[in-house]
């Protein structure tokens, strides 16, 4: 899913009729929403602080080491520096409903 179809579901689900409240955001709304969250959870990375969201999962930044790799065309060795990323650890209950849609498209074994 793009950021664009994201933001196309959240204006559709926050207009719906059986969410009881007459919303009508305008997806400009929305888009402006989703790009000041993901704005400050890309600042707490940068600073380097954890971002935990109660049963979808934790954000926080992993720290790799500096090794020595190998130039795939060349075969020479390079030293890759040491680096921060960021890394995503799902919550028990996003992985309990993935696993969960997984299994029922499957269907039943035989």
């Amino acid at each position: 899913m793009t950021r664009s179809e994201f933001i196309q579901r959240l204006t559709a689900r926050l207009n719906h009729p059986t969410l009881g409240v007459a919303a009508d955001l305008q997806p400009r709304d929305c888009e402006l929403a989703v790009r000041l969250m993901l704005q400050s959870m890309t600042e707490a990375l940068v600073e380097g602080k954890r971002i935990e969201i109660r049963g979808f999962g934790s954000f926080s930044v992993t720290v790799r080491p500096p090794r020595i790799g190998r130039n795939p065309r060349s075969g020479e060795t390079v030293e890759v520096p040491a680096k921060r990323v960021p890394h995503f650890k799902p919550g028990k209950e996003l992985r309990y409903r993935v696993d969960k849609a997984a299994q029922q498209a499957k269907g039943p074994s035989a």
